[in-house]
């Protein structure tokens, strides 16, 4: 027997993402010391929410162009042909495939789709709230975040460091904050 966890204030719907209240961004180990943290500035979204929370779904797109490491010439090489080859896939898209619950924890799995290369990718969601704004609409706040391999998507640029070791990691950190306005009518 299936349970429905009770979701405080859930609203059933269908939610446009709100981009300037959104951040879709990803870490990648550089230089086999640090960090270096991204984000892309231009996406969009569809996020449906059902009577069975299960039976949800999300379809997102982002524009690959919109890449901002807070370095241009950094951004410039992302944007080519080593990397996202952004002149021939100017998108990387996400559609939901299932939506599943554990108690507290939920997950949303989909397929990812990098440079034409698509795969199954596994988001840990969290649900932040609905509520009212101040414009008279509806809100609802999301938190995802997953980890993916470059190399699986064709960005397999290898380049190595003297000494060992490379310039840019595989594992891709991806951290979403997503904010939702429900459609009226």
């Amino acid at each position: 027997m299936t349970t429905v966890t009770q979701i405080p204030g859930y609203v059933v719907g269908t939610w446009d993402i709100d981009a300037s209240h959104s951040t879709v961004g990803f870490s990648v180990r550089h230089m086999m010391v640090s960090k270096v943290r991204g984000y892309f500035r231009d996406f969009s979204g569809e996020i449906v929410t059902a009577e069975d929370p299960t039976q949800s779904s999300v379809t997102a797109r982002i524009n690959m162009d919109s890449i901002d490491t807070r370095q241009e010439q950094r951004d410039a090489h992302i944007r080519s042909a080593d990397f996202f080859d952004v002149g021939n896939h100017t998108e990387m898209i996400f559609r939901s495939t299932a939506v599943a619950t554990d108690g507290a924890d939920w997950t949303v799995t989909g397929d990812l789709t990098i440079k034409g290369v698509t795969k199954p990718v596994t988001l840990q969601l969290e649900l932040n709230g609905f509520g009212p704004d101040a414009y008279g609409g509806t809100r609802a706040g999301f938190s995802a975040k997953t980890e993916i391999s470059r190399k699986e998507y064709g960005v397999d640029i290898d380049m190595p460091m003297d000494g060992g070791g490379v310039v840019v990691g595989d594992k891709i950190s991806v951290e979403l904050e997503i904010e939702g306005v429900l459609r009226t009518a």
